[in-house]
């Protein structure tokens, strides 16, 4: 039987990016993004709802997402759904949905732009962000 398993975001993170090292050294950022959905009911009455996704990103592009994004910035995130299951210390089961992203690209300006509402200093050349 065939799957598909491919999901496509384009929101604004909710928070500053975490950046955390497995113990073998390799890094995992996660951030949250709101994606937003706008619609008109039959009564003609406008609507909106916000859905909150964690995203978890793995090696050179977490460095770069923990580096580049800040909470507020927009970032189109292409990768899969993944569930994850853990036990509470009291007991409890608990399951979550994540996105792990594949690729993850940065919509918006750098960070300070965003944090602060100021334009940051430019480089003399264009910076290469590293995939």
């Amino acid at each position: 039987m065939a799957s598909f398993n491919k999901v496509i975001l384009l929101g604004n993170l909710t928070r500053d990016p975490e950046l955390r090292h497995t113990p073998a050294g390799m890094a995992v950022c996660s951030f949250d993004l709101a994606v937003n959905r706008s619609f008109t009911t039959k009564t003609g009455e406008r609507k909106e709802e916000v859905c909150f996704i964690t995203v978890v990103v793995w090696d050179k592009q977490g460095q770069a997402c923990a580096e580049y994004l800040g909470k507020g910035s927009p970032a189109l995130v292409e990768g899969r759904l993944q569930q994850r299951s853990w036990e509470t210390a009291d007991g409890q089961k608990r399951t979550k949905y994540e996105v792990v992203a594949e690729r993850v690209q940065f919509v918006g300006g750098r960070k300070e732009t965003v944090a602060s509402g100021e334009e940051p200093p430019r480089p003399a050349e264009e910076e290469e962000v590293p995939f």
